[in-house]
C-alpha cells in the first residue's frame, strides 16, 4: 500500500490542469500528476515525448498502457490497494489515456480538463472504463 503516493496527490489538489505540465500549483495533466508523484517519492522523472490531447487515437498504439507496464507493477490479481495507478479507456476501444491514483476503496486523485486536479468517486461508469493497474515499483 502506498499511503505516500496517495498524501503526495491530495497535495497536489486544486492544481489547474495544464496540458503537457508537471508543476504543484502551477499545472499538470493527469500524466504530469503521476510524474510529480513518481518525482517525489525518489524516482527520478519520467522521459516523456511530447503528446498531443488526441495521442495516439490516430495511430491505435497504447502507448501509456505499455510505458506502464514498462514502469509499474501490474497487478492482474483484482485486489487493488489505495496507491495504486489506475489507466483508463474514456471510449469503448479507444486507447488508455486517462489515469488516476486510488485514494481509497471508492475514491481516485486525478487531473480532469476543466476540473484541475481533483478526487472523484470511482463510481461505476469510472470503474468499468479502469483498463490497468498498477502499484509503484519497489525501491
Amino acid at each position: 500500500m502506498s499511503v505516500a503516493a496517495v498524501a503526495i496527490a491530495r497535495s497536489w489538489i486544486g492544481t489547474p490542469f495544464l496540458h503537457q505540465a508537471s508543476v504543484q500549483g502551477a499545472g499538470c495533466d493527469c500524466l504530469g500528476l503521476l510524474r510529480g508523484v513518481w518525482r517525489a517519492m525518489g524516482y527520478s522523472d519520467l522521459p516523456m515525448p511530447p503528446y498531443t490531447p488526441d495521442w495516439d487515437e490516430v495511430m491505435r498504439e497504447d502507448v501509456m498502457l505499455q510505458s506502464a507496464r514498462d514502469l509499474l507493477v501490474e497487478r492482474t490479481s483484482g485486489l487493488y490497494e489505495v496507491g495504486d495507478v489506475l489507466l483508463f479507456r474514456m471510449r469503448e476501444g479507444a486507447v488508455a489515456k486517462h489515469l488516476g491514483i486510488l485514494s481509497g476503496p471508492t475514491s481516485f486523485i486525478h487531473a480532469y480538463s476543466g476540473h484541475g486536479v481533483i478526487e472523484s468517486r470511482l463510481t461505476p461508469p469510472w470503474a468499468r472504463r479502469i483498463v490497468g493497474v498498477f502499484s509503484f515499483p519497489h525501491s
